[in-house]
C-alpha cells in the first residue's frame, strides 16, 4: 500500500489518534493547530486518522488518549506478517517506534489474539525486538485489525509507553475522576481566554483546574466541600507545577465568592452512579446553576458535564439565568454524557 506524499515529494507516515467518541472535533482542531503539516484523512468513531512528515509533536496533543504509528498490508490475512518481507518491514517500523522511548514489554491486541499464528507472530516480534511478551498489558502496545476499507490489514503501533491522556501529574487518583482528555475538551468548549476568572464548581482531584492551568488564567480557583479530594487535588496540583491554583472548601450550594466574580466556571458534575444518587441531584442540580448565576459575571460562560442529562435539559428550559448554546454527547467508561455550554443571560 503507498504512503501520502508531502509537499517535497517525500512519503509521509500514516498515524491514528485515538480519542473519546465524541470529542473527535476537539481533537481535530488540536490537531490542525499544534501540527499545521498534518494532514487529516479520515474521521472516524474515536479515532482521526491523518498523515504527517513525523511524529515529533504528537506528544503535545492533550485531547488525545493515544496516537499510533500505522503500517499496511495488501495481505488477506494476518498470517502473511510471518512472511519474511512482510516481517522485516513490520519489525523495522516497530524499531523506529522503540527508538523513541524506554520501551521493555511488549503487548500483542488482535482479534483471536490467542491463536496458534498470533502467538507464534508475538514470539518472533518479542525475540525480534528484544522485548518480553507481557499478557497483562506490556508499555508497547500493538495492534493488528483489518484496514478500514477492508482491502487488507493494518498494524498500529502506540507511540508511548503510557497512554497520553495518562497524565503525569495524576499522583493520586479518586474514584469518578474525569478523564483529562475530556476535560480538555470542555475546557475546549469555553473558548480559553488569558483573561479569564475560572471557578471549579465540585473541583474533585483537581483535573480540570490542572488542565486549565495549562493555558493562561487570571484566576483559577477550585472548591469542594470534601476535605478528603481537596487532599487528593493538593498532589496533584503539586504534581502539575500549577502554583497559581487556589482551592476552597466550601459547599459550591453557598460559595464565599462574591456576585459577578467569575467569567469561566467548569463542573464535573455528580451523575448519580459512582458520585451521588439521583434523588440528591434533583435537589443539588438547581442549587448548583442557581448558585453558579449569582458569582458569575453577565455573558459568563458554563462547560459541564452530566450524565443526568434529562434533569438538566429540564432545568435549562425554564432557567431564568442560564441559556443552552452547545450539547454534545459522548461515550465514557460505558456511559453517554453530555458537555453543555451555558451562557450566562
Amino acid at each position: 500500500m503507498k504512503k501520502p506524499k508531502t509537499n517535497s515529494g517525500k512519503p509521509s507516515a500514516i498515524f491514528i489518534v485515538e480519542t473519546v467518541i465524541g470529542i473527535e472535533s476537539h481533537a481535530q482542531h488540536e490537531i490542525e493547530r499544534l501540527i499545521p503539516q498534518a494532514k487529516i484523512l479520515r474521521l472516524g468513531q474515536g479515532e482521526i486518522e491523518i498523515s504527517a512528515p513525523s511524529a515529533d509533536r504528537f506528544q503535545t496533543l492533550q485531547m488525545a488518549q493515544a496516537v499510533n504509528a500505522v503500517e499496511r498490508f495488501a495481505v488477506s490475512r494476518p498470517r502473511a506478517l510471518l512472511g519474511d518481507e512482510h516481517f522485516r518491514r513490520l519489525t523495522g517500523s516497530i524499531s523506529a517506534v522503540a527508538a523513541r522511548a524506554d520501551f521493555r514489554t511488549l503487548y500483542l491486541a488482535a482479534a483471536g489474539a490467542d491463536s496458534p499464528m498470533m502467538m507464534r507472530l508475538k514470539h518472533e516480534l518479542s525475540a525480534a525486538l528484544g522485548l518480553i511478551s507481557d499478557e497483562s498489558g506490556g508499555d508497547l502496545w500493538i495492534r493488528i485489525r483489518p484496514t478500514f476499507d477492508r482491502s487488507g490489514w493494518e498494524v498500529l503501533i502506540r507511540l508511548t509507553p503510557r497512554p497520553l491522556a495518562t497524565r503525569a501529574w495524576r499522583v493520586r487518583d479518586m474514584e469518578g475522576a474525569l478523564n483529562a482528555t475530556v476535560a480538555q475538551a470542555l475546557i475546549d468548549l469555553t473558548q480559553p481566554s488569558p483573561a479569564d476568572r475560572v471557578l471549579n464548581m465540585g473541583s474533585g482531584s483537581g483535573t480540570l483546574l490542572i488542565e486549565r492551568a495549562a493555558k493562561p488564567a487570571a484566576l483559577l480557583v477550585g472548591v469542594d466541600h470534601d476535605a478528603r479530594a481537596l487532599d487528593l487535588a493538593r498532589a496533584n496540583i503539586t504534581a502539575s507545577g500549577a502554583i497559581t491554583i487556589r482551592q476552597l472548601h466550601a459547599d459550591v450550594r453557598a460559595l464565599p465568592c462574591a456576585a459577578n466574580t467569575f467569567d469561566v466556571l467548569l463542573a464535573d458534575l455528580p451523575f448519580g452512579q459512582r458520585v451521588g444518587s439521583h434523588v440528591e441531584n434533583t435537589a443539588l442540580y438547581p442549587a448548583w446553576l442557581n448558585e453558579a448565576a449569582r458569582v458569575a459575571t453577565p455573558n459568563a460562560r458554563f462547560a459541564c458535564i452530566t450524565h443526568e442529562i434529562k434533569l438538566m435539559d429540564r432545568l435549562l428550559r425554564d432557567h431564568p439565568h442560564w441559556r443552552l448554546h452547545t450539547r454534545q454527547q459522548i461515550v465514557l467508561r460505558g456511559l453517554h454524557p453530555c458537555l453543555y455550554l451555558l451562557h450566562r443571560g
